[in-house]
């Protein structure tokens, strides 16, 4: 048997079921070896400021890392459901199944996985990917899977997302996916110009950056509810309906945002009302370290004479040794 474009022609193909997000794996790799990178350096750092640069640290990394992931996350809105269904399509044979449903910002993912997961002499364990970010065909990808058999709970979940479904939902979710994507890199920028001026010392404009990255986190999730608010049509399977709400990325994003809100307003308060202390937690405030070294270089007591000679000009004191001699 030969191959033809990468697969066996006359057997469907394998099942696309993933046990994590690689994407996801990757950026919080990058942002945990950061986060021990910075903690090896840690003892390096004197007294209590250790503790707030600590603590800067891992705010920021973990606001950085949240923003990033959730462009790529799967878990928007999800929903599950159990149910008995029919397995293929022109076939009479009932699976006891569990039916996911998870809408992410460039797709829909469908799972498939069956109790138990083998059934009439098949391994009941799918999840399928049906794009609508820029450059990728929904429709097409649902015609990809009739065309490769899957299953008939699959199908008839992604066809309600398909621009061809009376439901007109695929233009809501496509347009508010792509509103909140733009949202939520320009609030990364944002993260970035905030680290980048605090390092700089340049804590009020810092502040600033961190409420404008706030108000596009908060705006990206504004967009996200006006396009699942829209009208649905029930996807039922039988006597149950699967029903989604809002996923783990959604609710992280939002405590994300609202933890830069938080921030950002108390950094521009305390820059107002006690600088002293927002110096402090940035590790700026040295004039007491400056004047403690100040006073240990002087003598406690300094005598009259040691005065005297201290004030007098050069120019004479060389003069009065020239007449002693």
């Amino acid at each position: 048997m030969t191959l033809w474009n990468g697969s066996y022609p006359f057997y469907p193909g394998a099942n696309a079921c993933f046990p994590f997000d690689t994407t996801r794996a990757v950026i919080v790799s990058i942002f945990l070896s950061m986060l021990v990178t910075f903690i090896i350096i840690l003892p390096g750092i004197r007294g209590r400021g250790r503790l707030f640069w600590f603590l800067r640290l891992v705010l920021g990394l973990f606001m950085g890392a949240v923003v990033l992931t959730v462009q790529f996350t799967r878990d928007w809105e999800t929903g599950w459901v159990q149910a008995n269904t029919s397995y293929k399509s022109f076939s009479h044979a009932q699976v006891n199944v569990d039916i996911g449903l998870h809408i992410g910002l460039a797709g829909v993912n469908v799972t498939l996985r069956g109790n138990p997961v083998n059934q009439i002499n098949e391994t009941i364990n799918y999840n399928e990917h049906f794009p609508w970010n820029f450059g990728a065909d929904y429709d097409r990808s649902y015609s990809q899977g009739l065309e490769k058999g899957l299953p008939s709970p699959i199908l008839y979940v992604a066809e309600k997302f398909s621009m061809q479904s009376p439901c007109a939902v695929h233009k809501q979710y496509r347009v508010a996916g792509h509103y909140v994507s733009l949202a939520l890199w320009l609030a990364f920028c944002t993260w970035l110009m905030s680290i980048l001026l605090f390092s700089m010392s340049i804590l009020l404009h810092g502040g600033h950056m961190l409420l404008l990255t706030a108000t596009l986190i908060l705006f990206s999730l504004l967009f996200f509810f006006t396009a699942r608010n829209t009208p649905k049509c029930p996807i039922r399977f039988g006597p149950v309906s699967l029903r989604t709400d809002y996923g783990e990325s959604f609710w992280l994003t939002l405590a994300t945002g609202l933890l830069c809100l938080l921030l950002g307003l108390g950094i521009i308060i305390l820059n107002s009302v006690q600088p002293e202390k927002l110096k402090l937690i940035f590790s700026l405030d040295k004039s007491s370290k400056e004047e403690v070294w100040d006073k240990s270089c002087l003598p406690a007591e300094p005598s009259c004479s040691a005065q005297d000679v201290l004030m007098v000009p050069l120019g004479e004191l060389c003069q009065v040794t020239a007449t002693q001699l």
